[in-house]
């Protein structure tokens, strides 16, 4: 890979042989500025103000929903592009001044949108979704009838190909891919528009959902859909990544282990599952001497006990001086391990996560670990993950009662027409538009159905399902 391909400011409607609009007279901005700003002000961006981060439909205004967790992403994303672009030009690898500013605004886009396509109620919406299509597929061996593979090469059963796999394993990931470069209507099917060189930095895995590898992190899930493979195939001879991970997706993967590796503790002891001197204690025995585990404790009581603050007032301010302090101990080692893999991410050689290769990686796995096991099983979230589950399946099986039926040249009526119309008119616009050429497409008509229902139940936010799954269902 080289730096003059990857940073490709060419946009989707190009790869397709489209022309894109052209920046008005004055506009000072690069490309992947404007990518940027595209990002901020889009509809899904504004939706994650009401997905959950960890704690669904959360009152309590100081803890973090996903548009929160995003935005902490994208700024520590960014500084991690500014500080390899500074290496990176030292180095002499790059050398164009007109380039600088590139890297770091590229990786703010990236964390800004990295989870755009989960589901209501985090990744156990997720869970949800896929239990819902593997329930059908157990109750009705004919669900995936018709799911061929794309090649006779080989000769899966239905359920084993791509085109079912992305539903059985859905992934919030390959919806943000979807989200970016489809669904998001502005005046045609190309999304956002983004350039191939941001577009190509948000894709954190590169496999397809029947090629999953869990030997390498990039191909441990899959990272976007059938209905985008063309998309990626086209992206990848622009940026030249070939099936490689592009080397600023493994900044912004390190920006969110980060950053929810710590603020999900802060939050547990904003909402009282937590206490500051359990995590403290626990930390310690589980690392002992780690030393940035010390580093990041010593500057947080050097903050916060000059101000002789006492119960949970203390707890509170000693969660967000640690998670300061732990934050900036990863970051700085994270950028230690870029310089030293460097080589071998450019070659496509390196396989595995830049922070849990970096002296910080210890701190980081443990503060993961005490979320899984403190924060994460609180009952409350507990409870609302189960309503979660309840919500999704319901809202699906009403939605495929009007896509499992829907032809163009019938007009649906009853009850599947009125769970049609509550679809939204961009996913059926598109929808519409696939089914009408599917005859010209390898991509087989229920699948399509599929993607309708997992786009509109994906689109939402938590509230927005919840609502109307009471007004659906009395409940």
């Amino acid at each position: 890979m080289n730096w003059k391909q990857l940073l490709s400011t060419k946009r989707v409607k190009g790869l397709f042989g489209q022309s894109s609009s052209t920046p008005i007279a004055g506009d000072l901005r690069s490309e992947f500025d404007r990518d940027y700003g595209r990002t901020v002000f889009s509809t899904p961006v504004r939706r994650l103000q009401d997905k959950a981060q960890v704690f669904p439909l959360e009152r309590h205004d100081a803890v973090r929903t996903r548009l929160t967790h995003s935005m902490e992403v994208s700024s520590v994303a960014r500084s991690f592009g500014d500080s390899a672009e500074r290496f990176l030009f030292k180095s002499g690898v790059l050398t164009d001044e007109n380039q600088k500013g590139v890297l770091g605004t590229i990786a703010a886009t990236c964390g800004l949108v990295h989870d755009l396509g989960n589901p209501p109620f985090g990744h156990s919406g997720e869970a949800s979704i896929r239990e819902w299509f593997k329930t059908h597929h157990e109750s009705d061996t004919k669900f995936f009838e018709g799911f061929k593979p794309f090649t006779n090469a080989s000769n899966p059963k239905p359920e084993d190909t791509q085109f079912a796999r992305d539903f059985l394993r859905f992934e919030g990931n390959a919806q943000t891919q979807r989200l970016l470069s489809r669904l998001q209507v502005l005046a045609d099917e190309y999304g956002l528009n983004l350039t191939c060189g941001t577009l190509s930095a948000s894709c954190k895995y590169v496999a397809q959902s029947n090629t999953i590898d869990k030997t390498q992190q990039e191909r441990k899930k899959h990272g976007y859909f059938a209905s985008e493979n063309k998309l990626i195939s086209e992206l990848r001879k622009e940026v030249g990544t070939n099936d490689y991970r592009n080397p600023i997706a493994f900044l912004v993967e390190a920006s969110d282990d980060i950053v929810y590796s710590t603020v999900d503790l802060e939050d547990g002891v904003k909402k009282g599952v937590i206490t500051w001197e359990f995590i403290e204690a626990e930390l310690s025995r589980q690392l002992g001497e780690d030393n940035s585990l010390n580093q990041a404790l010593k500057r947080a009581r050097d903050k916060i006990n000059p101000a002789a603050l006492h119960g949970k007032a203390k707890d509170e301010a000693m969660a967000v001086a640690f998670r300061t302090f732990a934050i900036a101990e990863m970051v700085v080692e994270t950028l230690s391990a870029f310089e030293k893999c460097y080589s071998d991410m450019m070659s496509g050689k390196y396989h595995r996560e830049l922070l849990y290769d970096s002296a910080a990686g210890k701190l980081a796995s443990a503060c993961k670990k005490l979320g899984s096991d403190v924060v994460y099983v609180s009952s409350e979230t507990l409870k609302l993950e189960l309503m979660g589950r309840k919500v999704i399946t319901d809202l699906l099986t009403c939605f495929w009662e009007a896509a499992s039926v829907y032809t163009p040249s019938k007009k649906l009526d009853g009850f599947p027409a009125k769970a049609y119309q509550l679809i939204s008119t961009n996913y059926r616009h598109i929808f519409e538009k696939n089914i009408a050429e599917a005859g010209e497409s390898s991509i087989p008509e229920d699948y399509f159905r599929m993607q309708l229902i997992t786009d509109q139940v994906s689109g939402m936010t938590d509230s927005y399902a919840c609502f109307l799954h009471r007004e659906l269902m009395n409940a």
